[in-house]
């Protein structure tokens, strides 16, 4: 049983990260900082691709959106417990290892190859991504509400009225009944 101080306090830190969070995305949908690279159709296009490319291969796609300088998306890595194995390294430290690559790894390449694709479109070099994801695990009753806030941010930027009118936006057809 966790003590009612530490449960205080952890409520207390995931309102002031939701807070923080709130503030970041309100500067973020005002495009006012950071690079818009994503308001050309063919780098937002590239994006998308670089989040369907390994879906059903290294995770399950739930959603995305794709904003003019930032990407939300929601997928579930196929690592689990289940299909992770215990080895030795060559030094005796213990590892995990998997057929599936974790968070960091899908991460890397997604961001990775996208990044190669969009500098190739935009004829430049450089860093493309910031180097800081804002990785989250969302708790299964929290996930409804996550799905609407990633699919709406379109709609809170006053992009479009609907989600389904932003033509970086995708939804698994399975969680349709999620949104009503």
């Amino acid at each position: 049983m966790m003590p009612p101080e530490f449960k205080n306090w952890l409520e207390r830190v995931e309102v002031f990260n939701r807070r923080w969070l709130i503030k970041f995305e309100t500067i973020l949908h005002q495009a006012e900082v950071g690079p818009t690279w994503m308001r050309d159709r063919r780098i937002a296009e590239t994006v998308a691709e670089t989040l369907r490319a390994p879906d059903g291969e290294a995770f399950r796609l739930d959603a995305y959106s794709v904003m003019s300088n930032h990407v939300h998306t929601i997928f579930k890595p196929f690592v689990s417990e289940a299909n992770l194995q215990a080895t030795r390294s060559t030094d005796g430290h213990s590892l995990f290892i998997s057929d599936y690559p974790g968070l960091s790894q899908i991460m890397h390449s997604v961001k990775g190859r996208g990044a190669r694709e969009c500098n190739v479109l935009l004829e430049r070099t450089g860093q493309f991504w910031e180097h800081e994801s804002f990785d989250h695990v969302i708790r299964p009753d929290k996930f409804d509400a996550t799905l609407r806030y990633v699919l709406n941010s379109p709609v809170k930027a006053g992009l479009v009225r609907h989600w389904r009118d932003w033509p970086w936006n995708y939804c698994r057809k399975e969680l349709y009944d999620k949104l009503n």
